[in-house]
């Protein structure tokens, strides 16, 4: 299912200009959120984030029309699971990279399935060759510019990985190709900081507050390789897969399936899934 124009549509092929700054330059931003029983989870985290990557980009979006495109979707399968995209593009203009002071933004949503089966599912990482350029303001948006983590993605792929480990420019531990990092060393939770070059994900964000509600210590800090080697336990997060437990990285084992901070978060995250 498609929202574009304030209105549902059950084709994808509607009239789309082709001058569009988000279609030829990647200029825009998205966000993915799940949606259970028609109500999407945390909303309001993805739409504030939206709107201030907008406001960094200096995309003139009004968040009424987000919010509309979230309810009317969700309102069209009111009672079921859904992965939902909202994207926004800085809209059309001249030829050239600099954008027009009077462009339109383009707002358009679509929803796909989503199964309780795709979120805790174990993980093993490859370190990429790619690196995260922590010195772009970009490296910490969720820009239409996902090119690199395709590329990792493939990569991981086709060495036999689930997901590729990438690192930033100074070799410290970013994220996945698409999702945020945690290791627990001696019960104390770790992830690596906007500054290394990373997106600050929504889901990442609940989990360092589900820390904080079971007393879990928790630190936003520069995260090495080899400390996610020695980790007691290693996992990613992101909004429709929640937590996946890192069962290996580069083929050494990570013994996440043991760790009672993991399980204590996993159980916590799940009871709060259920509550709304």
């Amino acid at each position: 299912m498609f929202w574009y124009r304030d209105a549902c549509h059950a084709d994808s092929e509607v009239p789309f200009n082709l001058a569009d700054r988000g279609l030829l330059l990647g200029d825009g931003l998205f966000e993915t959120m799940l949606v259970r029983d028609g109500i999407p989870h945390q909303a309001g985290r993805h739409l504030d984030r939206l709107m201030a990557g907008a406001a960094t980009l200096a995309i003139a979006v009004e968040r009424p029309v987000l919010q509309r495109a979230v309810t009317q979707l969700c309102a069209v399968d009111a009672g079921a699971s859904r992965a939902l995209r909202l994207t926004v593009t800085r809209g059309t203009g001249p030829r050239g990279l600099l954008p027009h002071p009077e462009c339109v933004p383009t707002v358009f949503a679509s929803t796909a399935t989503w199964t309780r089966a795709m979120a805790f599912t174990p993980i093993r990482l490859v370190t990429s060759p790619i690196r995260r350029n922590a010195s772009s303001p970009t490296s910490r948006l969720k820009t239409l510019g996902y090119l690199d983590n395709i590329l990792a993605l493939q990569d991981a792929k086709a060495r036999g990985a689930d997901d590729a480990m990438l690192l930033s420019i100074t070799g410290a531990v970013a994220c996945t190709s698409a999702a945020n990092l945690f290791a627990v060393r001696h019960d104390r939770l770790l992830t690596p900081p906007a500054s290394d070059g990373i997106l600050p994900g929504t889901m990442r964000a609940m989990v360092l507050d589900l820390a904080a509600t079971l007393g879990i210590l928790a630190e936003e800090r520069s995260v090495g390789p080899d400390d996610l080697l020695l980790a007691d336990a290693v996992f990613a997060t992101n909004s429709l897969r929640l937590l996946m437990p890192v069962t290996a990285i580069d083929g050494t084992p990570i013994p996440t399936a043991t760790s009672p901070v993991y399980a204590a978060l996993a159980s916590a995250l799940r009871h709060s899934l259920d509550q709304h």
